[in-house]
């Protein structure tokens, strides 16, 4: 496999990429609206959350991408989620792409969008459309600008998420730049957040999606925050070509160290989502080894990591390992109960807790000693296959209740609601 260098950097990291990250209006302070720019058109490949209720960017991208596989630029506004809107929404939607497009000297069809924040509230157009004005002469392919962007994007998250990597493909150097956001509403399946991912490397577009699709499985499909899976939430990844390495048109040694590396990256990004839940104080790390199948291991590690109880115990830094036992039995799972051990691990201890089917003598104050790290991982076996899965999840925390009972009021700059007969207050 050959080297590949994290570097400092996001999304300008890779040859080609511009971005912008500004404070229109929309919230109090912080930055709230992002654009990001190719120079020149590039493949995309994007997946979607499964909510059956999508917000307007998500419509609207969809139908982009079902007539094309390039665009240039993407836009994405925080605060507002621009979801449950009705068709208002969408025509909120298609003017930030147009918007977007005007300011940049493109096609709307070679925008996307994408928003994030409360939803049931119609976007503040004006706002937005002036910000998107004021915010594109601001682009640049510096790292400052591609943070600007990171931070632009976020909610309630407490720590901006980038990334940005550096490989050889037949000898040439190719960057990813990545950002995402977390970090409440972050459930399995896809999507779970927003990420964007840009890159230099030459790929088809079909490969390009295949390389997503086969990664996010196992990276984004596999953090859990609360339980909800929002209405909003994708990932697009860009590929301009800029690096100028020979195209990658099928699933070669070439193509394999890109899956890699984006399996690196979206691995990073997701463990940071999961670390930054709304209120949480430890990440949760779930192995699963020894199922029948790759989809049911990865059922009962996402299963175990996504459960209320395990996660107020973690929290709690109480070893019951019971309720671990209780969620894989409620993942739909076959489990033969005699061939299941469990191990913790934390503060670098191994804690043994179940031994096929037997519990194991516990030390508590080892056990809690664990528990006080802030990272801390079960690893399970349920037989003897070979198929393995993680899941990536936090503890659930007082600060959790307070953040979401109290997350409108923490959001918005103003009170905007309904449409009125002549237009959106």
């Amino acid at each position: 496999m050959n080297a590949i260098h994290v570097i400092e950097g996001g999304i300008t990291a890779p040859k080609g990429f511009a971005a912008a990250g500004a404070h229109v209006g929309l919230r109090r302070k912080r930055k709230d609206l992002a654009l990001i720019v190719s120079e020149k058109s590039a493949a995309c490949a994007a997946v979607f959350t499964t909510n059956a209720i999508k917000g307007a960017p998500i419509l609207w991208n969809k139908e982009v991408l079902s007539g094309t596989d390039h665009v240039r630029a993407i836009v994405v506004n925080s605060a507002y989620a621009n979801s449950g809107t009705g068709q208002p929404g969408l025509a909120h939607a298609k003017q930030m792409a147009q918007t977007t497009a005007g300011c940049l000297g493109l096609s709307p069809d070679e925008v996307l969008v994408a928003s994030t924040g409360i939803i049931g509230i119609h976007l503040p157009i004006d706002v937005i459309t002036a910000g998107i004005a004021h915010t594109a002469p601001l682009l640049d392919n510096t790292m400052e600008s591609g943070t600007y962007a990171a931070e632009a994007i976020t909610t309630t998250d407490t720590f901006i998420k980038q990334m940005a990597v550096e490989f050889e493909v037949n000898g040439t150097k190719v960057t990813v730049g990545a950002m995402a956001k977390g970090s409440g509403m972050v459930h399995p399946n896809m999507a779970t957040t927003l990420g964007f991912l840009t890159t230099d490397l030459a790929i088809a577009p079909e490969l390009l999606k295949t390389a997503l699709s086969s990664v996010i499985v196992d990276t984004f499909n596999m953090i859990s925050v609360d339980g909800d899976t929002s209405t909003n939430d994708m990932v697009v990844l860009l590929a301009n070509g800029l690096a100028n390495n020979p195209l990658i048109e099928s699933e070669d040694d070439e193509y394999e160290l890109f899956v890699h590396v984006l399996q690196m990256v979206l691995t990073q990004l997701a463990k940071s989502v999961a670390r930054d839940g709304e209120g949480a104080s430890k990440l949760i790390e779930v192995i699963v080894s020894g199922t029948e199948s790759m989809d049911d291991a990865r059922k009962c590690a996402r299963a175990v990591v996504a459960s209320t109880l395990v996660k107020a115990a973690v929290f709690a830094e109480d070893a019951n390992w019971g309720r671990i036992v209780a969620a894989l039995g409620n993942a739909g799972v076959a489990i033969e109960y005699d061939k299941l051990s469990i191990s913790m691990f934390g503060n670098g201890l191994h804690v043994p807790l179940l031994l096929d089917g037997m519990p194991y003598w516990m030390d508590e104050s080892i056990c809690r000693s664990a528990l006080q790290s802030n990272e801390v991982r079960f690893v399970i076996c349920a037989g003897e296959s070979q198929h393995q899965a993680t899941a990536w999840g936090c503890d659930l925390t007082y600060d959790y209740i307070k953040k979401n009972g109290n997350y409108r009021a923490g959001q918005l700059t103003a009170k905007v609601g309904l449409v009125k007969e002549e237009g959106v207050a």
